[in-house]
């Protein structure tokens, strides 16, 4: 296992290139290869540096890459920083072509499952909680926060993870299985995302139902008594359908107007 400062300067230098490139990921997403040019196009300092004696094994390495791919754009990283490794590994004969896709095919769903559960679930909606709830205020602080949070430490970690793949290849991701730290690591992040979103809801998630009951001269409002037995549970119930009517197939941007078209009408007629 190489340290980084023991990499030569050649080397650092296809990295650096290898982590610029990895930001196209999505570039020519399609459904066929789903990452497959974006992966591709990470390796091509790393083929260019191999290959740039031999035309004909740079254009094997070019379609080598063009199987399907996909995984955490974050995860990505790390996975082509070990198929630089391996394609080095390769044109030196120490090992069969196959070796390459086949690494990369065996790290792409413990990968995807991985990063998804830290990114996603609980980095992202941390970030998300922190920047509503200063734009709720009108502060511009809370999308750069969010940017920071979540944009920033995943380009971060893209470049460390580029290194490490490198100079670890499949050492570092066996370890971690083996220790069994990595599944009480994905079980931690997914209930803090999840306490996350639940906090979010009720903070966030503004129902003003001004409905009013009236019992003879006394006058009450609805909202008040289903708070009384559950604080918030509106809310709770309009985030639950959306989640609901998403999961059957609605457009998020076609609930938002239903959202916006409900308001309104319900602002008019003095429901809300």
């Amino acid at each position: 296992m190489k340290k980084i400062n023991e990499l030569q300067a050649e080397e650092k230098s296809v990295l650096t290139k290898m982590f610029w490139n990895s930001h196209k990921v999505f570039h020519n997403f399609n459904m066929t290869k789903m990452e497959a040019n974006g992966f591709t196009m990470t390796m091509s300092p790393a083929i260019e540096s191999i290959y740039k004696d031999d035309p004909e094994a740079k254009k094997e390495a070019y379609v080598r890459h063009q199987a399907f791919f996909n995984t955490h754009a974050v995860a990505m990283n790390y996975i082509a920083g070990m198929a630089y490794a391996l394609e080095k590994d390769y044109y030196a004969g120490k090992i069969p072509e196959s070796t390459i896709n086949a690494v990369k095919a065996s790290l792409m769903g413990p990968t995807a499952g991985m990063f998804d559960s830290l990114f996603f679930n609980c980095l992202r909606v941390i970030a998300a909680g922190v920047g509503i709830g200063l734009c709720a205020s009108g502060n511009i602080i809370g999308s750069i926060l969010f940017i920071l949070i979540y944009g920033v430490t995943q380009s971060v970690c893209k470049y460390y993870l580029t290194v490490l793949g490198y100079t670890s290849g499949t050492e570092f991701i066996d370890k971690v299985y083996n220790s069994g730290l990595m599944s009480i690591a994905t079980r931690c992040v997914s209930i803090l995302g999840l306490l996350m979103v639940g906090a979010m809801t009720a903070t966030t998630v503004s129902f003003p139902l001004n409905w009013t009951i009236n019992v003879g001269d006394t006058s009450v409002v609805f909202l008040d008594l289903l708070d009384a037995v559950y604080p918030g549970i509106m809310s709770v119930v309009l985030v639950l359908l959306m989640m609901y009517l998403i999961k059957k197939g609605k457009r998020p941007s076609f609930l938002v107007f239903c959202i916006l078209l409900l308001g309104l009408i319900g602002a008019f007629l003095g429901i809300f």
